[in-house]
Parts: C-alpha cells; sequence; structure tokens
C-alpha cells in the first residue's frame, strides 16, 4: 500500500526476498506453530503482505483442498516468486495471488483468518489497512497483528491498536512470538 510505482521508503524490496525465506529463520518465527490453530482445513486466509510467501505456503498446507489463502502483495515480484514456490510445493491450487494497489487491498472475498506478519509498520496509512482488513473479517475470524520489536516500539504498537481499535477490531489473544510484537483480533461483536 503505497504510491505510484516507485517503492516506499520503509518497505521491504523484492531483492531481499530470500532473505525473508532464510532457512534459519525458522528457528524464531516457525510458521507452523505460529499459525497453529488459527488455520484450520476449509478455511479462506489471507496473507496481507505475503512476500515471498514465508507464511502463505504453510496456510496453504493448514487450509487444505478445501480451503483458500489469498496472498496479498504491492509488489509484483513478490507475488512472481510466490508463484514460483507454490508450483514447485504443488500449493498453487490452493493459494489467489493478489496485487493490491497503493492505497487498497481490493480484496472482496471473506476470510476467517488475517496475518499481518512485520507489515503494517510499512504502510503509509494504517487507518485504512486495518479498516479494510476488518471489513474483510467473517463474524467468527481473527486477525493476527505482529510487528517486528527492534523497528517498531511500544508506544507505536500501541498506535496501531488503538487504530485497531477505532475500525472495529478488539484485542482477544496475546501470542508470544519471538522478537515482535503480537496481537489476535477479532472484530467486535464477533
Amino acid at each position: 500500500m503505497d504510491s505510484g510505482p516507485k517503492t516506499h521508503e520503509r518497505m521491504c524490496p523484492w531483492w531481499l526476498s530470500y532473505f525473508l525465506y532464510n532457512p534459519l529463520r525458522r528457528v524464531v518465527h516457525n510458521p507452523e506453530r505460529i499459525l497453529d490453530g488459527h488455520v484450520r482445513p476449509g478455511h479462506t486466509a489471507m496473507d496481507v503482505g505475503c512476500g515471498p510467501g514465508y507464511f502463505t505456503l504453510p496456510m496453504a498446507r493448514l487450509a487444505g483442498q478445501a480451503g483458500q489463502v489469498i496472498a496479498v502483495d504491492l509488489q509484483p515480484r513478490m507475488l512472481d516468486i510466490l508463484r514460483r514456490r507454490a508450483e514447485r510445493a504443488g500449493l498453487l491450487a490452493r493459494i489467489r495471488l493478489h496485487q493490491c494497489s497503493a492505497d487498497r487491498l481490493g480484496v472482496q472475498t471473506q476470510v476467517d483468518f488475517a496475518l499481518a506478519f512485520a507489515m503494517v509498520h510499512e504502510v503509509p496509512d494504517p487507518h485504512a489497512l486495518l479498516s479494510e482488513i476488518a471489513t474483510l473479517l467473517n463474524p467468527e475470524a481473527r486477525f493476527l497483528l505482529a510487528e517486528p520489536s527492534a523497528h517498531v516500539a511500544p508506544s507505536a504498537f500501541d498506535r496501531t491498536l488503538e487504530i485497531a481499535r477505532t475500525v472495529g477490531l478488539l484485542p482477544c489473544g496475546e501470542p508470544r512470538i519471538a522478537m515482535c510484537r503480537a496481537v489476535l483480533l477479532a472484530r467486535s461483536g464477533g
């Protein structure tokens, strides 16, 4: 969610995608452990700012053949890398690649689970992003928001949580994720 064809200065560039998929990262951020209990067979899940698919592919495995993952990213090269990885893993049929625009996700499908991992701090308008995510959540859906503690100060994370509250997303859990500030959110009344 950035303006024009230039990359936002805070956005992770596509050429660093291989670092994001580094096997050593699994020691700190094991996707199956982080996603455990959130994505179930038959679920529709959304990976916002999916990058090269570090979480997308495990989500697709967890959602099973009857499920679907909507992989959303602004950068077409990230989506190309994800497409190749999904094809090699035999999971492409479960994944819908979606390039968002600079100011809007543009997803029309309701989801059972959404993930925004280490990306909200990169977005110029977090209110617009969180508001759109809130509209896409099914009544019982959950949204896992995690930000890197090295980049996002406690006060900045608190501001993000306040924005989430203003768009109707309320905390319903505080998962422990190494080197992150994280919260599980649900729609108010959900």
